[in-house]
Order: structure tokens, then C-alpha cells, then sequence
């Protein structure tokens, strides 16, 4: 039997459905039962027959830090799947970021190796991945990750996380990682998912960024894992992107997609630092939660370009085209946005 944890997240749902509409016995983890309903709406985008295979699955409620209930959860299973975590960027969620994404993956993993499971998978993002002093150069998987940067609190846990899974494969236990870039895909239009993008996008955005980076579908994620976990491959890690995008021409793909109005003004440099800093003193002052820190103003105009040819060569991969994706996406936001009203 296969485990997926975070199995109401992004990543999970889309997962989910792939696994279970290839027929695979599947158990999920949950921690919120009210979550279970979007991962039944995902499954309603692509299926006719939706309900009959949500209902496939068998969801445990357990937190990746509930060593009994995941003990449960653990019980024949064979390969996992580890989705579950925590994304914020707001530094004064650093202790929460690092509970979840590296004491929980540490969990995952022990329980791996007392359950002999024969391979985990573990999703972990291209923040935790290094990046060059040449900007020109394309970033891989061999590419440095420099501790003395200033990175945010998100990477900082989630190459921690890495560092765990490493920990087990020198314990005995098979896994593969994967790297992927802003994930595009339908049905998380709040929170820290790309959806929340094509929300602001479609209610209207002023300002554009010029920082690029890497973007991936959703289905690329899901099926470069499914590969990675029934190949020999193992102890490896893969960067998944389709292509290197500016934000600005993210921005205004999403907004003809949508048929909306494109952000005009480019938010500078010396705009982004000011914002943080008054998002800081607002986040002091009025105890609210901080919408802009100092690495994601910098991330908006960093030049970061990513490598996928060593996922494209391992498995012979063919990403789907990123204009693709945004259409796709937009479609079923909009046929969301039309059945809510």
C-alpha cells in the first residue's frame, strides 16, 4: 500500500487522483476534516466518476509530529509519498516552518526505517537548492546551497528537510527527492499556493516584478514522482520546471488568460525595500501578519535560472508547455469563480 502525506495540499490532492485512477491502494493523511472536500472538488475537475474514486482512498487523521497516530497511519505500507508542509515566508514563523518541515520529514523518514518501507519520495522546492553569483548561469542539482546567504525561513527548513532524508539513506532507507520550481495547478485559490497568484491576478494587481524563476504543472510534479518512485532510480534529487519565467510575463500570461488587465507599473528595487521595511514596522506595531519580508522583496527581482535536463534525460521526461498550464489553471478558476456566484 502506498502513503501519501499532505495528502489535502496541492501536491497531494493531484497525486491522489492520479494514484487512485491507476488503480493503487492508497492511504492519506489529514490533519483538518473540512480539507477533505477540496481534495473531492480536484478529483470532480478531471473525473466524471470523482466521488466513487475519492472514496477509494483511506484518509487517517494524523500529524506529522503524532508519532502514535502516524504509527497507524505506517501500518503496510510500502512507499510514501511525503507531501506534507508548512510553506510561509514570514521569518517569525521560523520555529513553526522548522516543527513541520524538519521535525515532521525526521519523523517520516524513522518511521520508514522501522516500517522497512522500500522507497520514499519527498517533495521538497528549488528554494532549497543553491544559486550562482552569475546569473546567466542555469542553476542544477550539484549547485551549492550556501548557508551564509540570506535565505528565507522557508528555505532554511525545507533544506533541513533534505538533509533528514539524506540522514536516511545513509540508514538504509531507498528515496528520491524532488525539486520543484512554483507549482501551477487548479483548486487552492488562498494560502501560500501559486492559485492565490490567479486570484490577485484576476481581481487586479498594480505592480509588476522583473525577477525570474522557474514554473511547473502540477501533473508534471505528480507524474515525475510516480517515475522517479517505480524506477531504480534512487538517492537522487531532480529539479522539476518546465521553464524559467519572469514574474512579469507570468503576470500578464495570467491576466490575458483571464481577460483581464495586466499590472502597468514595475514595482523598482528601491520600492520593494521600502515596502518590506513598512511591512515590518506595520507586522510591529499592529501585530499583523507580515505580507512582504526582506528575502521575498529580493526573491521578486532575483535572476534565478534552473536546469531540468537531468530529470529529461533519467526518464526521457517531457514537460508541458507553461502557456499551457495558465490556461488550464485559468479555465477552472474561472469555472469556479462562476459556480460560487
Amino acid at each position: 500500500m502506498i502513503l501519501v502525506t499532505g495528502g489535502t495540499g496541492l501536491v497531494g490532492a493531484h497525486l491522489l487522483f492520479k494514484l487512485v485512477s491507476e488503480g493503487q491502494a492508497v492511504r492519506a493523511t489529514y490533519r483538518r476534516e473540512k480539507t477533505l472536500k477540496r481534495v473531492a472538488h480536484v478529483f470532480s475537475y478531471f473525473s466524471h466518476d470523482a466521488e466513487t474514486l475519492f472514496k477509494t482512498i483511506e484518509w487517517v487523521e494524523a500529524d506529522i509530529n503524532d508519532i502514535p497516530k502516524l504509527q497507524n497511519a505506517f501500518r503496510g505500507i510500502t512507499y510514501v509519498y511525503h507531501c506534507a508542509a508548512f510553506v510561509s515566508f514570514e521569518p517569525d514563523k521560523y520555529y513553526e516552518l522548522r516543527k513541520v518541515n524538519i521535525k515532521g520529514t525526521a519523523n517520516i523518514v524513522n518511521l520508514c526505517i522501522s516500517h522497512s518501507v522500500k522507497k520514499l519520495c519527498y517533495v521538497s522546492s528549488i528554494a532549497a537548492v543553491g544559486h550562482h553569483e552569475n546569473r546567466e548561469k542555469l542553476i542544477d542539482e550539484q549547485t551549492a546551497w550556501n548557508p551564509e546567504d540570506d535565505n528565507s525561513v522557508y528555505a532554511i527548513t525545507k533544506y533541513g528537510a533534505e538533509l533528514e532524508v539524506w540522514r536516511g539513506t545513509q540508514e538504509g532507507i531507498d528515496a528520491v527527492v524532488v525539486n520543484p520550481g512554483i507549482i501551477l495547478g487548479a483548486g487552492y485559490w488562498s494560502g501560500g499556493s501559486s492559485g492565490n497568484l490567479f486570484r490577485q491576478i484576476h481581481n487586479g494587481m498594480r505592480y509588476y516584478v522583473k525577477g525570474i524563476v522557474g514554473y511547473v504543472d502540477v501533473f508534471d510534479v505528480v507524474n515525475a514522482m510516480i517515475q522517479l518512485m517505480t524506477s531504480d532510480i534512487k538517492n537522487e534529487r531532480f529539479i522539476l520546471i518546465s521553464e524559467n519565467l519572469s514574474f512579469k510575463d507570468f503576470q500578464y500570461k495570467v491576466a490575458n488568460a483571464l481577460n483581464v488587465t495586466p499590472p502597468k507599473k514595475e514595482a523598482k528595487p528601491w520600492l520593494l525595500q521600502i515596502a518590506w521595511r513598512l511591512d515590518w514596522l506595520k507586522h510591529k506595531l499592529f501585530r499583523t501578519r507580515r505580507r512582504l519580508s526582506k528575502q521575498s522583496a529580493k526573491s521578486a527581482i532575483s535572476i534565478s535560472k534552473y536546469d531540468n535536463s537531468k530529470l529529461k534525460d533519467a526518464l526521457g521526461f517531457a514537460f508541458k508547455p507553461i502557456d499551457q498550464s495558465i490556461n488550464e489553471v485559468c479555465q477552472l478558476y474561472l469555472k469556479d469563480l462562476k459556480e460560487k456566484h
